[in-house]
């Protein structure tokens, strides 16, 4: 039963900064909200170094494949700076290299960085690097709107939509994926609320997808991953919404660990399960998931939490970052293109080549 106070303390939520910006001209600087300190403190970086762009990214302090994608293009320009050579190429091509091995599982990363990389081969200057660095951000904003308004008649009035992980405002440059879904959904009158995974073992969707849900008003609930499937076989969950770190060409697709589970019991059950990502999100020289890098991380963020160990000394723990779910499991994938359907390999094909 959810608290009916929680709905009231919504509305005193303060506003976040922005995810993600770039102040200044071709001297200037990237900020990034740190979210490894939300949903507690707030607290916005200003980068000017490559080191510090790399280390924002592999600590988690900017998180999502979309926002991952944006901070690397405006890390481009920071690392061909410092590099003060003449040859602009040459070092936008070595500075890529490096963000590259920043993140290995979501495909927007190197997205951004290959147009990084065609943009200096067009014009060998920092200020075209910027220049295409805020050109991704700003196709990142306009993705995220066309993805709200595909998705938004997807969510069912009165009901419940379980989401796993973050997939808004903070995972992106713009209005965000799946949650973006939800926010447009609910501009446009229709009511519901969220059932929000927690998200072990960092938390996120604890931590930040239901304090972006509180921020918009909209009523949130957090239960724990493992109560997930059970919720969905008592009939208290409508939908699934999710995002998406890597689609492989077939539509296997990954995502947080613990996503595969979800998508298992709503198959069991007959819930709606949709996957929301951009089609940049897309690896077409993937056939199918198994061939996804999955990122494993370091083991002590399962064995301990805020400093504190939970685990006996010496024993190991397993921490892989992302799971594939395959494409039988789901209903459809929600693109800036398009609502994609079964067969996914016919749909994905035609979605990008139309090039829209």
């Amino acid at each position: 039963m959810r608290d009916a106070s929680s709905d009231a303390a919504a509305t005193n939520v303060q506003p976040l900064p922005p995810t993600i910006a770039w102040r200044g001209g071709e001297d200037g600087a990237l900020e990034l909200l740190d979210q490894t300190l939300l949903p507690h403190q707030r607290r916005v970086l200003t980068l000017r170094d490559l080191d510090g762009v790399c280390e924002a990214i592999v600590s988690l302090r900017v998180r999502g494949a979309p926002a991952i994608g944006v901070a690397a293009a405006y890390g481009v320009v920071i690392g061909v700076r410092a590099a003060a050579t003449t040859d602009v190429a040459t070092a936008t091509a070595a500075v890529c290299d490096r963000l590259l091995r920043t993140r290995p599982t979501a495909v927007n990363l190197r997205w951004a960085l290959e147009r990084c990389v065609r943009a200096a081969a067009r014009d060998a200057t920092l200020a075209n690097l910027l220049r295409e660095a805020r050109a991704v951000h700003a196709d990142e904003v306009a993705m995220s709107d066309r993805m709200a308004r595909v998705g938004a008649p997807l969510v069912p009035h009165g009901g419940c939509v379980l989401t796993h992980c973050n997939t808004g405002r903070l995972a992106t440059a713009g209005e965000g994926t799946a949650l973006a879904v939800l926010f447009q959904a609910w501009s446009q009158g229709t009511r519901f609320r969220v059932l929000a995974d927690e998200t072990r073992p960092l938390l996120q969707g604890a931590r930040l997808t239901a304090l972006e849900l509180a921020a918009a008003g909209i009523p949130v609930d957090v239960c724990c991953d493992g109560a997930a499937a059970g919720l969905i076989a008592r009939g208290e969950v409508q939908l699934v919404l999710v995002g998406a770190d890597r689609i492989a060409a077939n539509g296997d697709f990954a995502n947080k660990v613990g996503t595969y589970g979800v998508a298992l019991a709503c198959a069991a059950h007959g819930v709606p399960f949709y996957a929301v990502a951009p089609c940049s999100t897309i690896d077409p020289a993937l056939a199918d998931g198994g061939a996804i890098p999955i990122e494993e991380r370091d083991a002590t963020e399962v064995s301990t939490h805020g400093g504190r160990s939970f685990a006996l000394a010496g024993v190991g723990a397993r921490n892989p970052a992302f799971d594939v779910t395959p494409a039988g499991l789901v209903t459809g994938i929600v693109t800036d293109r398009g609502l994609l359907r079964p067969p996914f390999a016919t749909a994905i094909k035609a979605a990008l080549a139309s090039g829209r």
